[in-house]
């Protein structure tokens, strides 16, 4: 499996993104997709997930509410839709996917798959 993340950018306080994340090859395989973020000097964390036929989603207490996970299936595309951005919403973005359903959603040490980080930075 492949995973191309997209749309990361420059955004002023408030403002929103969307990020894309494009998944190739055996999709099939597939069992839940997450996204995770890493910011400067921290940890990689957990911000979202969505299992692959589309439901249930999942979040981090941080972003819930203004975040929003979703999924194109006729484009094996996920999305992360970003509202209400924050400076501390400042990271490089990771989408990640997994195989296996007993896998830890939270856990980035859980997922097979990745794709390449996409900046996304906030400013005040």
């Amino acid at each position: 499996v492949q995973l191309q993340a997209s749309g990361g950018g420059v955004v002023q306080a408030g403002g929103s993104l969307r990020l894309s994340c494009a998944a190739s090859g055996r999709t099939f395989s597939v069992y839940e997709t997450g996204w995770f973020r890493q910011a400067p000097g921290k940890e990689r964390e957990f911000v979202s997930a969505i299992a692959w036929r589309g439901s249930p989603t999942y979040y981090a207490q941080a972003v819930k509410g203004r975040f929003t996970i979703s999924r194109d299936h006729a484009k094996n595309t996920v999305f992360l839709q970003m509202n209400s951005l924050k400076p501390d919403d400042t990271a490089v973005y990771y989408c990640a996917a997994h195989s296996r359903g007993y896998s830890d959603r939270y856990n980035y040490a859980d997922y097979d798959y990745w794709g390449q980080g996409t900046l996304v930075t906030v400013s005040s």
